[in-house]
């Protein structure tokens, strides 16, 4: 018997039980849509975790000032002894592992052009801290030295900012009010979209950081060189966790911290809980993708189980077949189309099934989802495995019926 004749054959028995071979491939479509549908979920978390990691800058940590306790009450992060501009020159300048160390001081703040406002967070900062970020500009430039000095009136806004007060204008050279303070619009940072809690990066204004104290912020003599934050970029193949704790022992000498004594600032290293999410969403999807893949067993399973029943429904057509002429072989292949058939037709099937519950996982759970072609390639792949594999054993033992034992069969 050629492979065609037993193809065609194996059709006509499928066709004949319509009801049963689509029973016994809602299994295999529920597994493939199920692995199709999870491995896209997973892959968009951990997609998700790469744009924010890209968002942040790579190989960045933060450093902050510690909690303040009074009395034996812990008043919280940042009321304790605050960081200068000379902590962060002192990072960048004896560490030879940090790339920048940029200081930082944030406020919230209308920016009013004309009859047109917009609330955003206002920073004041160096050039340092868009090479922290890796945030580079879509027009215009960054502040330059006379400026920062200076206390120069002069602005890098956001696309959000720009896109609330100009639409499709140019800001470039605009002049905008932040606090009643009239500043320059001189550059415009490129979209960064969301961080990981949801915030809007684009939703900022960046001016010198002496502009900020001196102008915006007017705060006391005393406090003039003191900031909210400071951003800290080690360089490319450095040991992240080794830096953090030079940069830990380089403050504590600063601020002659006693051996023993609690730090009066803490450091958070962004990019490492980035990637310790990335690995955590990586590991979901394997598990997302081996819990499905069960259900492609259990459809394994009831082919299997099916084609048992089959073939000893078809005992006598089997020996029949071999009495004139039909070979082991011939039966063998034949019962193997037949699984075959069911489970790459019903993987096709779950593949489409998959396919739409993607789609409307990222549509009305708000998801972040991606369906690559190698996830279809896999369950459909497995799929086809799981029809050779459970199909194996009701084939074989329809080749091996002796013709006179299986004409006999009642």
């Amino acid at each position: 018997m050629t492979f065609l004749a037993a193809l065609r054959s194996a059709l006509r028995a499928l066709a004949a039980n319509k009801l049963r071979s689509a029973l016994t491939m809602l299994g295999i479509i529920i597994g493939v849509g199920a692995v199709v549908t999870m491995i896209a979920v997973g892959k968009g978390a951990t997609e998700r975790v790469q744009e924010q990691m890209k968002g942040l800058g790579s190989n960045v940590m933060l450093v902050l000032p510690g909690g303040l306790t009074a009395g034996g009450v812990r008043l919280g992060a940042q009321t304790g002894q605050a960081l200068t501009e000379e902590d962060a020159a002192a990072i960048a300048r004896e560490i030879p592992e940090v790339q920048v160390a940029a200081p930082s001081m944030r406020t919230a703040a209308q920016v009013v052009l004309g009859n047109t406002n917009w609330s955003t967070s206002i920073f004041g900062t160096t050039n340092d801290y868009l090479e922290a970020r890796d945030w580079p500009l879509a027009a215009g430039r960054m502040f330059e030295a006379a400026e920062v000095a200076g206390s120069a009136k002069v602005a890098i806004i956001g696309q959000t900012v720009a896109q609330q007060l100009f639409g499709d204008a140019d800001p470039l050279d605009q002049v905008v009010r932040v606090k009643k303070i009239p500043v320059t619009v001189v550059g415009l940072l490129e979209k960064k979209g969301q961080n990981a809690l949801g915030q809007d990066q684009d939703d900022m204004v960046l001016v010198p950081i002496s502009t900020y104290r001196n102008r915006i912020q007017g705060g006391s003599p005393g406090k003039l060189k003191r900031v909210g934050s400071i951003s800290v970029k080690v360089r490319e193949g450095q040991d992240m966790k080794a830096v953090e704790e030079s940069v830990k022992e380089l403050l504590r000498q600063r601020f002659k911290v006693q051996p023993g004594g609690e730090d009066p600032f803490s450091i958070r290293n962004l990019t490492e809980i980035l990637q310790a999410q990335e690995a955590s969403s990586r590991v979901m999807t394997l598990l997302l993708a081996a819990v499905a893949g069960i259900s492609l067993v259990i459809g394994g399973i009831g082919i299997m189980n099916i084609m048992l029943v089959s073939v000893t429904e078809r005992t006598r057509e089997i020996g029949l077949r071999m009495a004139v002429g039909a070979r082991g072989r011939d039966i063998l292949v034949q019962f193997m189309i037949e699984a075959l058939t069911l489970s790459l037709v019903g993987g096709a099937i779950g593949v489409a099934v998959g396919a739409v519950a993607t789609w409307a996982v990222g549509q009305f759970a708000g998801w972040q989802v991606s369906m690559t072609a190698g996830a279809i390639l896999l369950a459909a792949g497995f799929s086809g495995f799981v029809g050779v594999f459970f199909g194996f054993y009701p084939a074989r033992r329809a080749s091996r019926l002796l013709p006179i034992q299986a004409l006999r069969y009642e």
